[in-house]
């Protein structure tokens, strides 16, 4: 077996492959290449139309197959049912066979007929039943407004004159009983009032309780009304009234015996109805039970299949279609497994005739594969979300994997802060086959797609923690401090330290709760920001210098490497020295003013030659050369590259023609090639280099965020923990400890909402823009197209 390429530092080596697939045995090469997962297949039809296509017809019953699957997945979450669900196993099953698919596309016929009918039954049967309900309600309402105007039941007369003295006169045909949703009671009686002006008697009962709506599927809380009035005419305009209000109207006697007689029958009805109504819905989920169990294993088929036609469709036949002919793309350590995949797939079908596997030689520019795990994978993405790297060039993803949590942990450097964090990440990593077989929503999901990004932003936390000694804004003496104080001293009064020594690993404890604490901790992690901005886009830089090398391209290499190099190198690497030579110096000891290194920066493009305040010997010579060096740079970086082209573009310009077939084979290559002219070339250099000499500046400037977010996550670590927890420990007995509880778990849920999660996603945002601007910026291209092989494990994730 071949050795396979890590692939990780560059993409995967890519070579393009054609197949010549027999007709009969093409269903089962492509499922075998589909469970290997090793070939992104090329559109060969790419101008023909979808609906032109060789398999177009079998494409378009699997998808009214996975119409009905998503039909009864549908009903079985409407009806409560789970259905059994499995993690997809590349070995698990056998493949499908054409006469089971015929019979998964009949199955999902059949039983979509049977189910369709049953729930059109059943919805049949609910509204009916609530019909029935609401009538029975209806007449127990009638029952009760006749019982309060019991002597006016059938009473003759004029009804206009009853009205107007406010007594109801009910007879058969004056009054409209039905029901109607409670808030929309009011609006009724409002518009029949102002309808017939007030020439009506309205009266209502409530429902107690809700009744089931077969058209929402939701219980409604509903009122019944009684509307008695006079007139045929007035009647029906009551009656339409009630219906655009979606009111059901119900017919009841007035007399009592006709109602109780109609009681009676209404109940024998409701009896009867909700016995077929029980037995139908019983039914129903026994049904869709049944289904619920094979429903994963027809869903996982059908998807299969439907995948392996969409991929022939991208093939072509040959002159005789008897063979379909394929291209695709496949890492080229990964061709012996494609071949013996597919002679795998021509033994199973006892085919004679044999599939050809041959590797074309293209100028194409091949898709970007990088060979990932679950621990690298992460991070990978985080790199492909801004770009997929150019076919071959340095992947950003490999270094990101050491910056990316350790850029974090500058931020959010707390050793407290940072256990708490890794304790979150242990558990999703011990757990990762139980959790992943679980169904998690999106933002549970992230977290734990990455959960080893989240781990190692926990455990460099708590080494930057323990740098800063910082343990929940509280020092740790672990170590002998380098200060001593004076034995003899009074309250309030200053006192003044002596260093005896250097404090054997990060802050010296003695700094805390000093007065200059803050002043000193904003120098140190200010100046640690700016060395940590420098190395990081140093060390981008250099894989410019190694794309350039690899890709052979001296041009590059003359004119934007080395320029640039020198420009940064001469500026920022300069003051990133004088950093570190500035604490080398004791200056006490030499009795003088430590120089400020930012004023010394102005000046030396202010007042070149100039310096007030020497940091060191011959300063002045120094950063005029480096001033100078500098300022050629930018030229050189302007012109040297593009005249280079503009000669190469003239020697084109008198060759010898006869490119025409060239052309031609260009032409029809899918990818766009667009030719520039020395114009364009020399608009993207002017570009580049005024982005380039910008960028050396407001990127050095924007890792100044390290020391503005880690500052503030101390400051308000102290600040919540004096303001919470340090106020418990005065106070003595049971209030005291009730105190303490109390205030130790507002203190810790605080922690924990504001500063590990709130203040961690903070300066994991900050952090993602340092990798994606400030350091891929220096040397990723991000032109390159992302490898999606034929994988039936991607494709059946979904379902």
């Amino acid at each position: 077996m071949t050795e396979k390429d890590e692939a990780i530092f560059r993409s995967a080596e890519m070579s393009l492959v054609q197949l010549y697939i027999p007709n009969e045995i093409s269903r089962d090469v492509v499922y075998t290449l589909g469970q290997s997962g090793l070939i992104q297949f090329r559109d060969l039809n790419a101008k023909v139309n979808s609906f032109q296509r060789s398999f177009v017809k079998e494409t378009r019953r699997l998808d009214t197959v996975e119409r009905q699957h998503r039909y009864f997945s549908e009903q079985l979450r409407a009806h409560g049912i789970e259905p059994a669900s499995s993690p997809y196993q590349d070995d698990a099953r056998a493949q499908a066979t054409p006469n089971d698919i015929d019979e998964h596309v009949q199955n999902a016929q059949l039983l979509e007929a049977r189910v369709v009918q049953m729930i059109d039954a059943t919805e049949e049967l609910q509204k009916r039943q609530t019909d029935l309900q609401q009538l029975r309600l209806a007449i127990n309402a009638s029952d009760t407004f006749f019982a309060d105007f019991g002597g006016l039941e059938g009473a003759e007369g004029d009804t206009s004159e009853a009205l107007e003295s406010g007594v109801p006169a009910a007879t058969r045909d004056n009054f409209v009983t039905g029901v109607v949703a409670r808030e929309k009671i009011g609006i009724l009686q409002r518009i029949l009032w102002r309808a017939l002006r007030g020439n009506l008697y309205f009266n209502t009962i409530e429902i107690r309780e809700p009744v089931f709506n077969p058209k929402t599927k939701k219980y409604v809380n509903k009122d019944v009304f009684i509307v008695v009035s006079h007139g045929s005419l007035i009647m029906s305009r009551i009656r339409k009234i009630a219906e655009s209000l979606d009111a059901d109207l119900y017919a009841v006697d007035q007399d009592a015996g006709l109602r109780r007689e109609a009681l009676t029958e209404v109940n024998s009805r409701l009896a009867d109805l909700t016995y077929v109504l029980e037995t139908t819905t019983r039914t129903l989920k026994t049904e869709l039970a049944a289904i619920g169990t094979g429903l994963q294993t027809w869903s996982e088929d059908i998807a299969k299949e439907k995948a392996i036609f969409s991929a022939m469709n991208l093939f072509n036949y040959d002159a005789n279609r008897k063979t379909l002919v394929a291209e695709g793309w496949i890492a080229r350590d990964a061709l012996g497994d494609v071949q013996r995949a597919v002679e795998l797939a021509t033994e199973r079908a006892a085919s004679q005739i044999p599939t050809i596997v041959n590797v074309l030689q293209t100028s194409r520019t091949p898709p970007t594969f990088h060979r990932t795990n679950k621990f690298t994978a992460a991070f990978q993405n985080i790199c492909d979300a801004y770009g997929i790297a150019t076919y071959r060039e340095v992947n950003p993803g490999l270094p990101t994997i050491v910056t990316f949590p350790f850029m974090f942990a500058i931020m959010f450097g707390d050793l407290g802060h940072g256990f708490i964090v890794t304790l979150a990440a242990l558990f999703l990593v011990i757990n990762e086959k139980n959790i992943g077989l679980m169904k998690r929503d999106e933002i549970f999901d992230m977290a734990f797609s990455g959960r080893y990004i989240i781990l190692l932003m926990g455990i460099f936390s708590m080494y930057t923690g323990l740098m800063y000694n910082d343990l929940f804004s509280k020092s740790m003496t672990l170590f002998r401090s380098g200060w001593e104080w004076p034995e003899d001293f009074k309250v309030g009064q200053t006192v003044f330290g002596e260093s005896v020594g250097v404090y054997s690993f990060g802050l010296d404890s003695a700094w805390h709760g000093t007065e200059n604490a803050l002043l000193f901790t904003n120098s140190y992690k200010m100046k640690l920001s700016i060395l940590m901005g420098y190395l990081h886009m140093s060390y981008s830089y250099m894989f410019s210098l190694v794309n350039y090398l690899y890709f052979k391209s001296p041009i590059d290499l003359l004119g934007n490497f080395l320029p640039g190099l020198l420009f940064m190198q001469g500026i920022f690497g300069y003051l990133s020295l004088s950093i570190v030579y500035k604490w080398t110096v004791d200056w006490v000891a030499v009795d003088k003013k430590p120089p400020g290194l930012l004023n010394m920066l102005i000046s030396m493009f202010l007042s070149p030659g100039t310096v007030a305040e020497e940091l060191y010997p011959h300063q002045a010579k120094v950063q005029v050369v480096l001033l100078s060096i500098a300022l050629i740079c930018v030229p050189w970086l302007l012109l040297l590259k593009p005249l280079y082209l503009k000669r190469q573009l003239d020697r084109e310009h008198h060759a010898l023609p006869g490119t025409e077939a060239e052309a031609e084979v260009i032409e029809d290559d899918e990818e766009e090639h667009t030719a520039h002219d020395f114009g364009d070339i020399m608009i993207h250099q002017v570009i580049h280099t005024i982005e380039f000499c910008l960028n050396c500046v407001s990127h050095t400037a924007s890792y100044l965020r390290l020391w503005a977010l880690s500052l503030a996550h101390a400051q308000l670590s102290s600040v919540l923990w004096t303001m919470t927890l340090q106020g418990a420990f005065g106070a003595t007995g049971v209030l005291g400890s009730v105190k303490v509880v109390l205030l130790f778990g507002m203190w810790f849920v605080l922690t924990v909402v504001i500063l590990v999660m709130m203040e961690g996603t903070s300066a994991m945002l900050h952090s993602l823009r340092l990798h994606w601007v400030e350091s891929m910026s220096k040397f990723f291209e991000g032109e390159g197209r992302l490898f999606e092989p034929f994988n039936f494990k991607a494709i059946l994730a979904e379902v």
